[in-house]
């Protein structure tokens, strides 16, 4: 049977639930998004207990808010780069600068209403992930996950052996970001991200599934990174 991808849509976020012989999630969304996930998995009729681990892209809010709360639904082990384990475990708000004009105003803009507002619940990591690629084989899915940093230093990706990449805020490929998909307009070091979608490519990586935007084929991000 082919591998299931499941979209996870938490507002303006997408996370994904990958089904094979077992069952991953990457991402949580922001925080309290608890109770749309136990409706989105009854609506998949997928059994909270099927998912054994939770892949956090990267340390960001909107990203990792709501791991707290996803691990106590589903009891999974959380995976997360050294690098952004702090906000994890410490509740840091995280934003990394504008890398375009729009992300500039955008950020300059919402910055201050999102992080005196947004709280964060913390839970301790159990798996964390250095500069190794992770098989993911012992959690039933034929894939791995590969560090690329860039749009956070400690960003990590899901490729799976059939060419399907998950790649968080590598890539941003919808409103309000973006009106098609490009680079991110939000990065701590965007030449950093480059050489990593150029590691991604080069392993396989052929359909991208960003975190905010509809999937594209990676020929959609060659343009941006090999000119």
């Amino acid at each position: 049977m082919p591998v299931e991808i499941f979209d996870f849509k938490f507002g303006i976020n997408h996370c994904y639930l990958i089904k094979d012989k077992g069952a991953i999630i990457i991402d949580s969304g922001p925080p309290f998004a608890g109770k749309n996930f136990l409706k989105k998995l009854a609506d998949y009729s997928i059994a909270p207990k099927e998912i054994k681990l939770i892949v956090l892209t990267h340390g960001d809010f909107d990203h990792a808010g709501c791991a707290k709360e996803m691990q106590e639904i589903c009891g999974a082990k959380i995976a997360i780069h050294e690098k952004d384990r702090i906000n994890l475990e410490e509740g840091i708000f995280n934003w990394p600068k504008g890398v375009t004009t729009w992300g500039k105003i955008s950020r300059s803009l919402l910055l201050p209403l999102l992080k005196n507002n947004v709280n964060l619940k913390t839970v301790k990591a159990d798996i964390v992930l250095d500069g190794r690629e992770m098989s993911l084989e012992k959690y039933g899915i034929d894939g791995k996950i590969i560090y690329t940093p860039g749009h956070t230093i400690g960003s990590v990706s899901v490729l799976l052996d059939s060419g399907e990449a998950f790649v968080g805020c590598m890539a941003h490929s919808g409103f309000p970001f973006r009106l098609s998909p490009g680079l991110p307009i939000y990065a701590e070091n965007i030449d950093l991200l480059k050489e990593s979608w150029k590691l991604l490519i080069d392993r396989g990586g052929t359909m991208i599934y960003p975190a905010h935007g509809n999937p594209f084929p990676a020929e959609e991000i060659k343009k941006y990174i090999y000119r």
